[in-house]
């Protein structure tokens, strides 16, 4: 147990551990890597308040108003150094880089045309213009927010126990500053709901991120569309009506699905919903793992818990949510083979569309 002549020796020694650290490193990454080291979550100065539960409350108040001070000192010395670090980086610089604004660009002359080659709409932004356009139409919402989350935005207003496997760094791409690069628009449910006023119909399309092992059908980055509805009372059946629809209208023909059990922390009850592969119509090709189904659509009623994360009351609202991937719509739509098309950098991918 420490005494609180010990805990003040502690941030005494602290504080001279990070300004050594300090006057030698000169990277920036160092740089972060001693704001995680000591004033992180899980840094050194957090470990010492632990032990403020041991001491008298007086002193217990006086050690921490110390440890405060202390935290804001050594957030302004961090500060300092990184501006100093960028300034001599940029000093650097400009004995090897320069940049001449008074320089015309390139003219071409009268009659010049580029042919195929002037641009063309990526398909999957092709397909989120096309999904936009059938959500407005029936009175939803268009959401975005920011794609360096937080742990809270992403995993804990979404009911993600501490513990979840999706935490574990195998998933999710954290960043030095202990955020974390989202892993589905489903982050922007709660701002959505605080921004919203219920009943509320929104969708969230954007780029997300998972640590994954690509191949033919799974990508490290890739697009989803996020969709939720609140109202008083809202059922499976409601859920189910708003899908059939969606994918009709997306195909402009009916499609064979089906709809199984799924689990997602944040809808109770969960479902996946899996369309018939129109690649292989069914048949197994890798697209859908030989299953001859492709998983698009999982989906549910929105947990009570998230509810009440985004400021609502579980009792009065009811909520439906659902996420599509639209890099497999988009392989669904043209035929598509192998997810890794998205990211490559050849043109003559996208002179196809």
């Amino acid at each position: 147990m420490r005494t609180a002549e010990k805990l003040l020796n502690d941030l005494k020694n602290l504080q001279k551990e990070v300004e050594d650290k300090l006057g030698i490193t000169e990277d920036q990454k160092d740089l972060e890597n001693i704001h995680i080291e000591f004033l992180g979550k899980k840094g050194k100065l957090t470990s010492i308040l632990k032990a403020l539960g041991s001491v008298s409350g007086e002193e217990r108040g006086k050690i921490g108003k110390i440890a405060n001070e202390l935290k804001a000192t050594l957030e302004n010395s961090i500060d300092q150094r990184r501006g100093d670090l960028r300034k001599q980086y940029y000093e650097k610089l400009k004995d090897t880089e320069w940049f001449d604004a008074t320089v015309l660009p390139p003219r071409f002359p009268a009659g010049f045309h580029f042919g195929e080659t002037a641009g063309h709409i990526h398909p999957i932004s092709a397909m989120q213009k096309k999904l936009e356009d059938i959500f407005t139409s029936m009175g939803f919402s268009i959401m975005d927010g920011p794609q360096i989350e937080t742990d809270y935005h992403n995993f804990g207003a979404l009911n993600f126990t501490e513990d979840h496997p999706a935490r574990e760094m195998q998933d999710t791409f954290y960043t030095t500053s202990e955020h974390l690069l989202r892993t589905h628009t489903s982050a922007v449910q709660i701002r959505g709901m605080r921004k919203l006023t219920p009943p509320m119909r929104m969708i969230v399309p954007g780029r997300v991120f998972r640590y994954e092992e690509i191949d033919a059908s799974h990508e490290h980055t890739f697009y989803q569309m996020e969709g939720m509805l609140i109202d008083r009372y809202v059922s499976v059946s409601n859920l189910l009506h708003l899908m059939h629809t969606l994918l009709g209208e997306i195909f402009q023909k009916q499609v064979e699905v089906r709809l199984r059990p799924g689990y997602f922390p944040f809808v109770e009850p969960g479902f996946e919903l899996d369309m018939k592969c129109l690649i292989c119509g069914g048949k197994g090709c890798p697209v859908c793992k030989q299953s001859g189904w492709s998983e698009v659509l999982p989906c549910g009623l929105v947990h009570p818990n998230v509810i009440k994360s985004g400021g609502l009351d579980p009792e009065k609202w009811q909520g439906a949510a659902f996420g599509l991937g639209l890099n497999r719509l988009v392989m669904m739509w043209y035929g598509i083979e192998d997810i890794r098309y998205f990211q490559n950098p050849d043109p003559e991918f996208l002179y196809q569309f």
